[in-house]
């Protein structure tokens, strides 16, 4: 970019310091001569009217300059122009005709004729540059003035067309002020003031063509393109500012070539390459249409297809790639074009056209020559290239014609010179309605329309505010741009097999030939995953990863996953948060229903226990050891089945509180009992030895029953406190399981929940050791046994609960803990139980107080 930057500045001070030399020597000619005369005439195609203000006019008649062979021996040939445009030609008329309607008009300009000097720049800028020093220096032979100074020929220059000759000239004449206005140079770099400060503009700049460039793009989903550009500032500039855009837009420029500007085969040849080992299927071209021809005469040979074109502006609406040796290649190819606008009377002032044997209106005559492929030279048949042409008479007929030239169909950059003339002629308008001691130049002056310099239009060109008759508003902003408005365009085939351009207004997918064509590097990234860059490549270029658990994306193309809230987790797709499952031990999970039914089990077995005790209360084996303790024991098995209840379902506030109160109170309760049927079982021991026979009177049925109390008031005081200080309450947990709120009890504190199963592991212990201490008693004794296995089952079952507990996620520690009370109530209820009934039920015989004292006589 540097590089042409530099180049560009090179010209500019090239052309400066010829311009200035031209100067130099004028003014050496003075003291000779007393008059200024013309150094040199450059050989340009033109178009001459006179009038009391002249504006100058550069339009691209011809594709291409040809230079003569340098031999350095002679003076070089003029460069000469080849390839006549008939579109072109048809704006440098508009021109004429847009000031032959002024010129006609009483309420625009009165008594003031216009009058024009048109020249070709032959789309080239040594040709531009040498037209526009023609404008403003005149072409006169001699002219004579003390110091060679007076108004400039030309009043304002309606032109170039091109963005790299505009950039030259206005560095030059803008130092000038002279103003142009040009109706086709579209680079955003003209948009500066303090570089071009007389240049204006009736086509939008660059800035807003790529915008609206991408935005076709973007509509279309095409992240993955091929940019060609020309080797001229319109389309560097373009690149660039293409290129940012699309990384904004979060596209991907696949490959960027530039058109070589002497369109050499060899680099045309690598370019078509380029584009056929890509995998883009967009290939957006910013380029006049005299860089891209050679281009697409190959694409042609190579049988290039399968590509969607987007085409700039600048050849969009060119008429030489509309035939239908280009529809197999260029069919459906969308493009941005220049607002198009209707111009009444145009068609007809261009059928009126005739040509001129003046020598400054040999453009006609060339435009002639070429529309009726005949010569203006006499001696008979011309013959040029090797054919035979006839001979031109002047009264060809153009009406018969079928051209660009006659196409008034689609004006664009026609419609643009009419409005750039129509700016000049109404800023020229309003400087003469200057009343004298009210004007905006120093010392409240008006300017003098007979020494008109031109700075001074400049400020009222900038004012200029004023609408066509077809309706568009003519202004310019602060930097002399034009209001941006462009038509979409589409190419399709047309009854005749060439192409059609149709202006679609905004992009219609139904405009289109077919489906549109996929052109991504990556297929974009569905939700529920995200892009990962591939090392190495454009950032179009990734792949796809699945979020994360607990994250989602829900669009396409998602740089990154966004993690859900905490009461939320993501749904199988990754595509939305959904609310986590919250989880708990409900009556309705399996685990649940076989918990609960373990649980009632429990309960009846117990329930028949009592009924079988209660129906044989008086039998001596119930009777032994204070059979009020074996229903106290009973009772508080029961209420330990029954506690269960209140650890499965939602938990809530109450069940919290009391799940765990009734569960240590139960089993207090419990173990106490068993505690003092093992102290009954020693001190009946002792009491039948003659030593002991007074252990029963200090352990009697009240100091049994006051013992339970006071062990089991001792657990209830535990619980009071507990749960009068720091309670239990439901609370979400999120720690266990990511995905899952499991719902529990938060045992509010650990210090009173630690001392609640303390406090029933040391009744425990200490029932184990006594039990364990009186196991060898006799066998009518022999309940000592039972209660020991009982307590080994019970200490065992809460010893291995402890680590069992910590280590159960969720729900699975309330089923550990259930599993614990039932574990070890079953292990009481068996242990202790399960042979007196067996006594009972299946041999009443051994359940007599002779059976009993039998053995015990039996064992003495």
């Amino acid at each position: 970019m540097g590089e042409w930057v530099r180049k560009g500045e090179m010209w500019i001070t090239v052309n400066i310091c010829l311009y200035l030399s031209f100067k130099c020597i004028s003014a050496a000619s003075i003291h000779r001569s007393g008059t200024c005369q013309l150094q040199g005439r450059f050989k340009l195609n033109g178009m001459y009217q006179d009038g009391d203000v002249i504006l100058g006019g550069l339009f691209e008649v011809h594709f291409f300059t040809v230079f003569p062979e340098l031999s350095f021996r002679t003076e070089p040939e003029p460069p000469y122009c080849e390839k006549f445009d008939m579109e072109s030609f048809q704006q440098a008329q508009t021109m004429v005709f847009a000031i032959d309607e002024i010129n006609k008009n009483p309420n625009l300009l009165p008594n003031v004729t216009l009058g024009y000097q048109l020249y070709d720049n032959c789309v080239m800028l040594g040709m531009a540059f040498r037209a526009a020093i023609s404008l403003v220096s005149g072409t006169e032979e001699r002219f004579s003035s003390l110091n060679c100074t007076g108004p400039s020929p030309v009043i304002g220059i309606v032109g170039d067309p091109g963005s790299t000759p505009s950039i030259a000239i206005s560095s030059v004449l803008g130092l000038f002020r002279v103003p142009i206005v040009s109706h086709y140079a579209t680079c955003s770099c003209l948009s500066n003031r303090k570089k071009y400060p007389s240049f204006f503009r009736t086509i939008p700049s660059d800035a807003f063509q790529v915008r609206s460039m991408v935005q076709i793009l973007r509509h279309f989903g095409w992240t993955w393109v091929g940019l060609l550009y020309s080797d001229d500032d319109y389309g560097i500039y373009a690149s660039v500012s293409f290129k940012q855009e699309m990384q904004q837009f979060g596209g991907c420029v696949a490959f960027s070539e530039i058109l070589p500007h002497d369109n050499n085969p060899k680099d045309i040849r690598r370019i078509i390459g380029v584009i056929q080992a890509s995998t883009a299927r967009v290939v957006v071209v910013f380029s006049t249409s005299s860089y891209l021809m050679t281009l697409m005469d190959e694409v042609v040979l190579q049988n290039l297809t399968g590509r969607q074109w987007i085409a700039s502006e600048a050849w969009a609406t060119s008429p030489v790639f509309h035939t239908s040796r280009f529809l197999p290649f260029l069919g459906g190819t969308l493009g941005i074009a220049i607002r198009r606008g209707e111009i009444q009377g145009l068609q007809d002032f261009l059928l009126r056209l005739c040509p001129s044997n003046d020598p400054r209106n040999n453009m006609l005559k060339i435009f002639w020559e070429n529309m009726f492929r005949c010569s203006f030279k006499t001696g008979g048949m011309a013959i040029d290239g090797g054919q035979m042409k006839k001979v031109c008479t002047g009264q060809e007929d153009l009406i018969i014609t079928n051209t660009p030239y006659t196409d008034v169909s689609g004006l664009r950059a026609a419609y643009n010179v009419y409005k750039a003339v129509y700016a000049l002629a109404h800023a020229l308008h309003d400087l003469m309605q200057c009343e004298e001691g009210s004007g905006p130049f120093s010392g409240n002056k008006c300017a003098n329309i007979t020494n008109l310099k031109p700075w001074q239009l400049v400020h009222y060109l900038q004012k200029v505010n004023f609408t066509t008759g077809f309706g568009d508003n003519v202004s310019f902003d602060k930097n002399g741009d034009a209001m941006a408005i462009y038509d979409v365009l589409n190419w399709q085939p047309n009854s005749h097999g060439s192409i059609r351009v149709y202006t679609v207004g905004v992009v219609n997918e139904g405009a289109g030939n077919g489906k549109p064509p996929r052109s991504v590097c990556s297929e974009s990234c569905p939700p529920g995953t995200r892009q990962a860059m591939r090392k190495g490549l454009p950032v179009c270029c990734f792949d796809c990863l699945p979020c994360r658990d607990g994250e989602i994306s829900n669009t396409t193309d998602a740089i990154e996953c966004t993690a859900c809230p905490d009461e939320f987790w993501s749904n199988p797709d990754k595509d939305q948060c959904v609310p986590k499952e919250v989880e708990f031990l409900s009556y309705q999970d399996p685990l649940g229903i076989s918990l609960t039914t373990v649980s009632l089990f429990g309960t009846c077995i117990c329930s028949l226990v009592m009924v079988i005790f209660a129906h044989h209360r008086n039998t001596p084996i119930v009777r032994a050891n204070n059979s009020e303790l074996s229903f106290l024991l009973l009772l508080s098995l029961k209420l330990c089945f029954l506690c269960v209840l209140l650890f499965i379902g939602r938990p809530q506030l109450w069940t919290c509180q009391l799940r765990h109160a009734l569960f240590g109170i139960s089993f207090v309760l419990c173990v106490s009992s068993v505690l003092v049927k093992t102290m009954v079982v020693i001190a009946v021991f002792k009491s039948s030895r003659p030593e002991g026979k007074g252990a029963m009177k200090w352990f009697g049925v009240a100091q049994q029953r006051c013992t339970v109390l006071v062990l089991t008031a001792l657990q209830v005081v535990i619980c009071a406190v507990w749960l009068s200080t720091a309670s239990p309450t439901p609370q979400k947990n999120n720690q266990y399981t990511r995905s899952k709120i499991v719902y529990e009890c938060a045992i509010g504190s650990v210090a009173g929940f630690s001392m609640l199963l303390g406090y029933i592991g040391l009744l425990a212990a200490v029932s184990f050791l006594l039990a364990f201490l009186a196991r060898n008693l006799p066998d009518n004794f022999n309940e000592a046994k039972f209660i020991t296995f009982s307590m080994l089952i019970f200490c065992a079952v809460w010893i291995s609960f402890v680590p069992a507990y910590v280590s159960s996620p969720g729900k699975y520690a309330v089923a550990v803990e259930i599993f614990a009370i039932l574990a070890s109530s079953f292990g009481l209820l068996l242990a202790i139980f399960a042979p007196k009934c067996y006594i009972i039920l299946l041999h009443p015989e051994r359940n007599t107080k002779k059976a009993i004292m039998g053995r015990e006589t039996q064992n003495k």
